[in-house]
């Protein structure tokens, strides 16, 4: 079947329209359009390369690398996007609503979705719906809870070296001696994203944004699953994400043991 994936025992290695509530339905056929939410440091990247693997054929579409794609390919959408962020404003709803549209359209999408950094506004959550509606995707939402102390206290340890890039941690690959490279022996630095002040103003800030969304979704009936982001390792935290998914009927799960490579 097109799709169906083991979920293993282990892995290896603006305002929107009004809530419009979503019909239940049993055994949906439907393909899945995860919608992934979690603050700066909770992992979200692992998990969709983890869930593609295991739980969920379809491409991981993130909103940040279709943008960064125009960017680098210098066509209008590009200009247009790097002249908004370099004057510190968001790119517009418009705009990345037409290209969330376009991507979806793709045939690669048939089969499923997860969504990465999209919707960040009550306007695109709610175009969203209309999106997943008009290509027969059934959605739900991952939401990772996690520890922001914990987020903090790891990000804010995390070291870099200007030459070659490479990066550290103090706590679990720190470099051998300390403060300085081990590939070129550069003094290794701090950036600026990884100060303890910007990533508490990088949290509240998300958190202030998404509340909302979820509360949106909440109220017009997507299948929410919080899952705890921290203290655990990626592989069972993706486990759990895809058990919770087959568990509501939103995904099959494999009648054999294997999981496909």
């Amino acid at each position: 079947m097109k799709g169906l994936r083991r979920v293993p025992d282990a892995f290896a290695g603006g305002a929107a329209a009004p809530a419009k509530r979503l019909p239940l339905e049993n055994n949906n056929p439907r393909p899945l359009a995860l919608i992934l939410f979690g603050s700066p440091g909770s992992g979200k990247g692992t998990q969709a390369r983890l869930l593609q693997q295991h739980c969920i054929e379809g491409p991981h579409i993130s909103t940040g690398e279709i943008l960064r794609t125009h960017i680098d390919a210098g066509d209008s959408i590009g200009h247009q996007t790097e002249r908004v962020i370099k004057s510190g404003r968001l790119v517009p709803d418009e705009l990345v609503n037409r290209l969330v549209a376009e991507r979806l359209a793709q045939p690669d999408c048939a089969s499923g979705i997860i969504l990465d950094g999209y919707p960040r506004t009550l306007n695109q959550a709610g175009v969203l719906l209309e999106l997943t509606d008009r290509f027969g995707f059934r959605p739900a939402v991952v939401y990772l809870v996690v520890d922001y102390e914990r987020i903090v206290a790891r990000l804010s340890g995390r070291r870099q070296c200007p030459v070659c890039g490479t990066l550290y941690s103090l706590k679990t690959n720190p470099p051998k001696v300390a403060g300085i490279c081990d590939l070129d022996g550069a003094a290794l630095v701090t950036r600026e994203d990884d100060r303890e002040s910007v990533i508490r103003a990088r949290l509240e800030e998300y958190e202030s944004q998404t509340r909302p969304i979820l509360d949106f979704f909440r109220q017009t009936g997507v299948p929410m699953f919080e899952i705890q982001g921290t203290g655990r390792m990626p592989e069972r935290i993706g486990q759990e994400i895809c058990e919770s998914l087959v568990g509501h009927g939103l995904i099959p799960a494999a009648p054999d043991a294997s999981v496909r490579s």
